[in-house]
């Protein structure tokens, strides 16, 4: 009797680039967009990788999943997106087994960040992997992982000072304007993306900076009008942008444009003018810097203003720390005891096997009542389960060899290795 044995976590990879050795231009070279990732998975399944999701945000691109090796998903990555192969690999971090494990509790709760303690990639998370699932590429090992994850991620920011004050990309946007420009609320502020982002970063200047002199220009008007309305702004159509941008003092750019938006021949005879651009891949050409009078600082840049929240939250990593080595084994010990269940549903249905044999063997013409039997019998196989179960369970340090040998003792046909 063969039974389907769950997939051993040694198997389990992550392969990934983030910031910590890459500038933005090199991520987004590597930046999977939804198209890419659809191919990715429909590619994953015909070369049967398993649980397979991939998390792509403006500070890293990361593959997970169980393959033979690693190199499989580089393969991945090669063939989908236009980065340099070698480049990536010389960068690129590879983590398998518990240590992919913890990398994604990292990762979720913030603390491997760009920004200690951001939360918002706890829904970048969930939104890979729920799209992964819906793909049909993820399974229970992942699903049970990432849901770990999230419930860890709550529990830090509810528990610890983690995620605690205000510390975002789109705030230290706003620290940066701050420092950089007076009297800004007689300054015209352009911002080219209404999206999360841009929401965002808008809010933190009105909330921050007192200021509503901005006007919003997005692909879609109506998203911009809304917005518009909901907080008593301005907005233009994209029509005009090459107008707006030459009367505004400062320009946020938070676009998802696969091409710069924003080129140099828009701001050659434009005055002088200050712009941040908060987009992955950058939506501001590189040869704008070269205006003497256009000053543009990048995401990469931003992330180097400094706040005191920071401090604090350094402080509490040794919690976060302990609350994921909590949860994690508990993951991992959940992981292995759905090995050994696997090993007791094949012996209980050995017994089941073995009961319906018997009394049909006995039958023959005997008088007695089968339900009867039946119902005996059954209650005798249940018991002997949970005893077997209940033994593992408390004896945790041999419960690998008693697995072991009621394995053997069955001939259950499950594969342990």
């Amino acid at each position: 009797m063969q039974v389907n044995q769950p997939k051993n976590i040694s198997n389990f990879h992550i392969v990934g680039i983030n910031y910590k050795k890459t500038d933005a231009a090199i991520r987004s070279s590597f930046a999977i967009n939804q198209a890419q990732y659809t191919a990715i998975l429909d590619e994953g399944k015909q070369t049967q990788l398993d649980d397979l999701f991939i998390l792509s945000t403006c500070n890293r691109t990361e593959v997970y999943g169980f393959a033979d090796t690693p190199g499989q998903f580089i393969e991945l990555i090669d063939k989908h997106t236009c980065g340099n192969i070698e480049l990536f690999q010389q960068l690129a971090y590879v983590k398998s087994g518990e240590e992919a494990v913890r990398h994604l509790y990292h990762v979720g709760t913030g603390l491997d960040s760009q920004i200690l303690g951001d939360y918002e990639i706890v829904g970048q998370i969930k939104n890979a992997a729920k799209f992964a699932k819906s793909q049909g590429c993820v399974g229970t090992f992942t699903e049970r992982l990432v849901n770990s994850v999230l419930q860890v991620s709550k529990l830090i920011k509810n528990e610890t000072a983690l995620s605690a004050g205000t510390v975002s990309v789109a705030f230290a946007a706003v620290r940066l304007l701050q420092s950089k420009v007076c009297d800004i609320a007689n300054k015209k502020i352009v911002l080219l993306g209404v999206g999360k982002i841009g929401r965002n970063t808008c809010k933190n200047m009105m909330q921050y900076l007192g200021t509503k002199n901005i006007t919003l220009i997005n692909r879609t008007i109506s998203v911009a009008e809304e917005f518009a309305n909901c907080n008593g702004l301005q907005c233009a159509p994209i029509e005009n942008l090459g107008q707006t941008l030459h009367d505004a003092d400062i320009v946020l750019v938070a676009t998802n444009a696969p091409h710069p938006t924003i080129t140099r021949s828009m701001l050659e005879h434009a005055g002088p003018k200050l712009i941040v651009d908060l987009s992955i891949p950058f939506n501001v050409a590189t040869d704008v810097k070269e205006l003497s009078h256009i000053e543009v600082v990048n995401v990469d840049e931003l992330s180097k203003v400094q706040d005191e929240t920071l401090q604090m939250r350094q402080h509490e990593v040794p919690k976060a720390l302990e609350i994921i080595g909590e949860h994690m084994d508990e993951f991992l010990y959940w992981n292995k005891m759905r090995k050994h269940a696997v090993v007791l549903k094949a012996v209980k249905d050995k017994l089941t096997e073995i009961h319906t044999r018997e009394i049909l063997q006995q039958k023959n013409g005997a008088e007695y009542k089968l339900e009867d039997m039946e119902a005996v019998s059954s209650r005798i196989i249940q018991k002997m389960i949970n005893l077997m179960a209940g033994t593992v369970r408390k004896e945790t340090e041999k419960s690998d060899l008693y697995i072991s040998m009621i394995n053997d003792i069955f001939d259950t046909g499950v594969n342990q290795e």
